[in-house]
């Protein structure tokens, strides 16, 4: 995920770590070892006040590393959804044991929908890892992944406009309470 960032041109580890929701000290680990295994090339620049500013840029070789990957998991993630389709559960939890270390990567980098895995775990009765959490965090609501929209089935028939109270001359329950318009200062 930490490749996948700088591939996208988040360049700097305070950033890397907002984006991937690691620590920064994971970051900065993950950076060092990419760094030693010459994935990620370390630009040093000086700042406005003299500061140095650390700038990573991903090598070449990072390049045909990442683009491998995802092209890997992909095809993992279609492998997923064609055995989710076919309803197995035991297939897709096989699959979910031997790979739930790739998901919040195939999670951040997009190549498998968010909603599609809530509805995968909730199908399954599997609960998220903290790591695909925080990936899916504020993307996919939990409490009701995989459930069916009931929005306009609701009963209204017992609304009508006899039983309602006109005394408050329109006010609907909001006697003294001021909008704060224009015209009142």
């Amino acid at each position: 995920m930490v490749l996948d960032a700088i591939a996208r041109g988040i360049k700097k580890i305070d950033s890397i770590s907002k984006v991937t929701k690691l620590s920064k000290d994971e970051v900065e680990l993950i950076v060092n070892d990419l760094l030693a295994q010459k994935i990620l090339i370390k630009n040093e620049k000086k700042g406005f006040f003299g500061n140095k500013k650390i700038e990573l840029d991903i090598a070449d070789i990072g390049v045909k590393i990442l683009n491998t990957k995802k092209q890997e998991l992909s095809e993992k993630s279609d492998r997923l959804q064609q055995l989710y389709e076919t309803g197995d559960k035991s297939q897709v939890q096989g699959f979910m044991d031997s790979n739930r270390m790739w998901i919040p990567m195939m999670l951040f980098s997009g190549i498998m929908n968010m909603v599609f895995f809530a509805s995968m775990m909730s199908f399954m009765g599997m609960a998220m890892n903290p790591a695909e959490s925080a990936v899916t965090e504020g993307q996919v609501d939990q409490t009701t992944a995989g459930a069916e929209d009931s929005g306009g089935a609701t009963d209204n028939s017992d609304i009508g406009t006899g039983e309602m109270d006109t005394t408050s001359g329109g006010d609907a329950g909001f006697e003294g309470f001021d909008g704060g318009g224009f015209g009142d200062f």
